[in-house]
Order: structure tokens, then C-alpha cells, then sequence
């Protein structure tokens, strides 16, 4: 089996090829989110505490948090549940998935660092992988550099450079920020909400003008009704 031990602090990733049964026993039994020591990975993992974050079995299905069990099942799925993309309106479908209990059937089991032990682990703890794209909406913008209301989140945007061409200057690339409130989008907003106003009373207006519309009409059906009945009595008075 092998472990795909990933440390968010650094951004980096190992993988480890495990044969021994006895190390890969500590991870047998235990489900999607639970914590294990990794002592018995090697010395230097001592004091090393690791989270069970998913897997694949032997055929490539994924482990699917909320399945109790160590096989493989097949599940309906419909939008907005994991391990399912719908692409038309309304459809389920059935897929196979594999639980969330970790058994000797797995052949890729993810793992990822919750506590960090007393020695560097190289390829992993040692080195820092930058990121390759920031954050983009507003929100995360701030709350990455720690910024306030006041401050211009546009001069914090992270700037990708591109690869460099022979004889053009060297160009970078930023994302689009999302959910910026800038005075355009303000007065967008106002405008959105005169129009909605405007047609609410425009809409009241014309729901009065019909009401008296159907009204009159109701008074001359009435009245002609009337003026029917009357004529009829007449007309069977006189015949009398």
C-alpha cells in the first residue's frame, strides 16, 4: 500500500511505499478523520500525528466519508453529494464507491499532518512549496494579509509571472477579485434598487387602474342584468 502524507504548513507532499504488514495494521479499523500516531513509519517519524483524509481501493474507487463499512457499494447519487458532478438538470446516478473503514484492499491511503513531531522529515517538513496562484476573493485577500476595511485590497492581489519570451518584457498575470464593492459596483446596486422600486409602484398603480376598471364593468353587468329583469316583468305584466 502506499501513503500519500501531505503537510499543509509547507504545501508539500510524500509518498511512501509500505509492504510491511504490521506498520500498515495501524491504520486497519480506523475511519475518514480519525487520528493516528506514526510512530511506526521510522524513528524519525516519532511524535508524528497524522489524519486519515481518504483513499483509493486496488480498481481506483475513492473512500467515501459517511459509509460505514470496508467494502465496496454502490450508491445513488444526486447533486450536491461527493464524488458526483451532475451534468444534466435532475439527473441521479448510481456509482460505486468504496467506504470509509481502511482495510487491506486500499492501494493509495491519504494522510495529512496534524501534529509535527521532533525531526524534520525531508522532502516534506524541511522544504516550503509556494503557492502557485492566491487567494481571489475579497475576503480571503484580507484575511491572508491581515488587511482592515481601509486598506486597498487591488495593491495585495498575488501576481503569477508568465514564462519569459526572447526580446518582450517580462509580463505577470493576477486573478480577477471577486465580490470587490468599488463605487461603480454601489451605484449599480442603487440603480438596481430605484428599477425594482419604480416598478413596484408602476405595478401598484396599474393593479388600482384595472380593480376600477373591472369594477365599472361589474356595475353596467349589473345593471343591464336589471334593466333585463324589469323589461321581463313588463313585457309579462302587460301580456296579463
Amino acid at each position: 500500500m502506499k501513503l500519500n502524507i501531505a503537510y499543509p504548513a509547507t504545501g508539500c507532499q510524500k509518498l511512501l511505499k509500505i509492504e510491511d504488514e504490521k506498520i500498515l495494521s495501524l491504520f486497519y479499523d480506523k475511519r475518514i478523520g480519525a487520528e493516528v500516531p506514526a510512530d511506526r513509519l521510522g524513528d524519525e517519524w516519532k511524535g508524528y500525528v497524522v489524519r486519515i483524509s481518504g483513499g483509493n481501493d486496488l480498481q481506483g474507487f475513492p473512500m467515501m466519508q459517511g459509509v460505514l463499512t470496508n467494502i465496496r457499494v454502490r450508491l445513488l447519487f444526486k447533486d450536491g453529494m461527493p464524488n458526483y458532478t451532475m451534468k444534466r438538470k435532475g439527473v441521479r446516478k448510481r456509482k460505486s464507491v468504496r467506504g470509509c473503514i481502511v482495510d487491506s484492499q486500499l492501494s493509495v491511503l491519504d494522510l495529512v499532518i496534524v501534529k509535527k513531531g521532533e525531526q524534520e522529515i525531508p522532502g516534506l517538513t524541511d522544504a516550503t512549496q509556494p503557492r502557485r496562484l492566491g487567494p481571489k476573493r475579497v475576503g480571503k485577500i484580507r484575511k491572508l494579509f491581515n488587511l482592515s476595511r481601509e486598506d486597498d485590497v487591488r495593491q495585495y492581489v498575488v501576481h503569477r509571472p508568465l514564462a519569459d519570451k526572447e526580446g518582450r518584457k517580462p509580463k505577470t498575470k493576477a486573478p480577477k477579485i471577486q465580490r470587490l464593492v468599488t463605487p461603480a459596483r454601489i451605484q449599480r446596486k442603487r440603480k438596481v434598487l430605484a428599477l425594482k422600486k419604480h416598478r413596484a409602484e408602476k405595478n401598484k398603480v396599474t393593479a388600482a387602474e384595472y380593480a376600477k376598471v373591472l369594477a365599472q364593468r361589474q356595475r353596467e353587468k349589473r345593471q343591464a342584468l336589471l334593466s333585463r329583469r324589469r323589461s321581463s316583468n313588463r313585457t309579462s305584466t302587460s301580456s296579463a
